[in-house]
């Protein structure tokens, strides 16, 4: 099973020019080692703040683009990791495990699997996405 980890925005996440304290990141640095060394660590990255984003809004046929910042910092990601572990369970220990600095909040969502999609797509459609997943630069997820 995978899964997102989602690592929410802080007030100081979101600051211009902001990068995490030297001793979080030699913390984390290591955090991350063992997560590999386990085998389950798939992908992981941080985010800029919002203010060097935008939201992309689709009403019917149209959308609307809306620069950053934004001020919801609670709704905001800073950063992510995608785990490959047995169960939720399993994800949350390892998530209890790892550093953070002040208050700060982390999501964690089971990502599908193709197969899920079984009772709307045909076999057929299930095994053309997953030849195209396979074809995406640095792909590293097995069956």
């Amino acid at each position: 099973m995978r899964f997102m980890v989602i690592v929410k925005a802080t007030a100081e996440s979101e600051k211009e020019g902001a990068l995490p304290d030297p001793q979080l990141m030699a913390d984390m640095g290591k955090f991350n080692e063992e997560l590999i060394k386990a085998g389950i660590l798939l992908a992981l990255d941080g985010l800029h703040p919002s203010s060097k984003g935008a939201r992309v809004k689709f009403s019917g046929k149209s959308c609307t683009v809306v620069d950053g910042p934004f001020t919801e910092t609670k709704e905001l990601v800073a950063g992510f990791c995608i785990l490959q572990v047995k169960s939720l369970e399993e994800a949350i220990e390892w998530v209890k495990r790892s550093p953070h600095a002040g208050d700060s909040e982390v999501e964690i969502r089971q990502v599908f699997e193709m197969e899920e999609f079984a009772p709307i797509l045909s076999e057929e459609q299930i095994q053309h996405k997953v030849r195209l997943r396979a074809e995406l630069p640095n792909q590293t997820i097995e069956k």
